[in-house]
């Protein structure tokens, strides 16, 4: 079935409230000196984004291989809307009083800029993998205790989650050409980790 605008629309905006949800969970994680507080009170904007079905890309991206091709558009006005998101949390932050925040983000941007692009592959495989396991194990349970667990893992493993680091960017005001190709790199490592378990599930099962 064809989208119609409004569809297109409302897909889109949902994926921004995503996007400025986690940017949120940044800013928490960004605020705590303690990272395991951090790690855990980042889950706040996944929770969020879960209990009100909003649209983040790393939460729907393992569902690709159930899907059709048209839901590869949908992929792609989701990843936009996070990151339309994500710019708008940094940007509330950095017109207020705890701007300050984008010093460590600086530091934790500084990081990914000197890794290799192959590690920043593998780590965002990782992270994917992380949160197809929480999200869909949230859906078939309703049990929040997984959404905290698999966001602290991949947190606290120093694995690459793309929206987060689209706020990181944004926050420290380090985006160029460079940190563009390293995002689309972890989105590329996160819909393969998100995709391993669905893709595994279709082997040797008939259509």
């Amino acid at each position: 079935m064809k989208k119609t605008g409004i569809n297109t629309l409302r897909l889109f905006l949902l994926a921004v409230l995503a996007g400025f949800a986690i940017g949120i969970g940044g800013v928490v994680f960004l605020s705590l000196e303690i990272k395991l507080a951090g790690a855990l009170m980042f889950t706040v904007g996944l929770y969020t984004i879960c209990v009100h079905g909003l649209n983040l890309f790393t939460g729907k991206v393992g569902y690709l291989p159930e899907r059709s091709a048209d839901y590869l558009f949908d992929l792609l006005i989701i990843w936009l809307g996070n990151l339309a998101g994500t710019f708008l949390t940094a940007s509330c932050v950095l017109f207020s009083r705890i701007k300050g925040i984008s010093e460590p983000a600086k530091k934790m941007c500084e990081t990914k800029i000197g890794d290799g692009f192959f590690s920043l592959l593998l780590l965002g495989i990782l992270c994917g993998f992380l949160m197809y396991v929480a999200v869909d194990g949230y859906i078939k349970t309703q049990n929040p205790i997984i959404l905290f667990m698999g966001v602290a893992a991949f947190i606290l493993g120093g694995f690459e989650h793309c929206i987060a680091d689209m706020f990181y960017f944004s926050v420290a005001e380090m985006w160029s050409l460079d940190v563009l190709l390293r995002v689309l790199t972890i989105t590329l490592g996160n819909a393969i980790g998100g995709m391993l378990i669905p893709l595994a599930k279709k082997v040797g099962t008939s259509e």
